[in-house]
């Protein structure tokens, strides 16, 4: 995942009422912070910073030029809170990382293939820790349900790890469980039958 550059310029308004006219002035509060550095606010291009997620997913890297600042930062999104109705962003942490640094990062868990017929997979975590270089987080990992049969444990160990990616938990973390589905039987369809067709005389009668 390459890095994604976007301008941002210092806040000096705070306070719930100052990111309020921040939002409406078509920007996202932020904060930015890490490796020593007292922690900087600014507000980013609220359209340039959802499109980089939507596209590069929450473990974006950005390279942030901020107005007056002589170097441009790199930064990746630590904590993201958005408006659940307005389904926008309403403020950020911005982590500073640098090049050729390792970062501890949530991925998504895609699951792929099959499992066996007749079985149910439930979820026991959506994500999984992985630490690598900050400018080459995978934006997802995935494991292989293909066939497996009901009682079989999908654990952090199963995932396939890009190279220079490495599991930031046990290796038997479970992140998924293939359970037996629920199916009814052709006596309880028989039963369900004969309990309807009573109900049917009765509504007659």
């Amino acid at each position: 995942m390459s890095e994604v550059k976007i301008s941002a310029e210092p806040r000096t308004e705070f306070g719930k009422g100052g990111a309020r006219r921040t939002r409406r002035a078509g920007l996202v509060p932020a904060v930015l912070y890490g490796h020593g550095e007292k922690p900087q606010h600014i507000a980013l291009p609220a359209r340039e910073f959802a499109a980089a997620i939507r596209h590069g997913g929450l473990n974006q890297v950005f390279t942030i030029d901020i107005a007056g600042n002589a170097a441009a930062t790199l930064a990746l999104p630590k904590a993201i809170q958005r408006d659940p109705i307005k389904d926008t962003f309403e403020h950020v942490d911005l982590l500073i990382v640098k090049r050729g640094e390792k970062v501890q990062v949530d991925v998504p868990v895609t699951l792929t293939g099959e499992a066996a017929k007749n079985t149910l997979i439930v979820h026991e975590s959506n994500t999984v820790a992985v630490i690598a270089d900050a400018l080459h987080l995978p934006s997802e990992v995935e494991v292989s349900i293909e066939g497996l049969e009901a009682g079989s444990h999908i654990t952090a160990g199963d995932v396939k790890l890009p190279r220079g990616v490495e599991l930031a938990v046990d290796a038997e973390t479970v992140l998924a469980i293939v359970n037996a589905a629920q199916t009814v039987s052709p006596a309880d369809d028989e039963a369900a039958e004969g309990e309807t067709a009573t109900e049917g005389d009765s509504a007659a009668e």
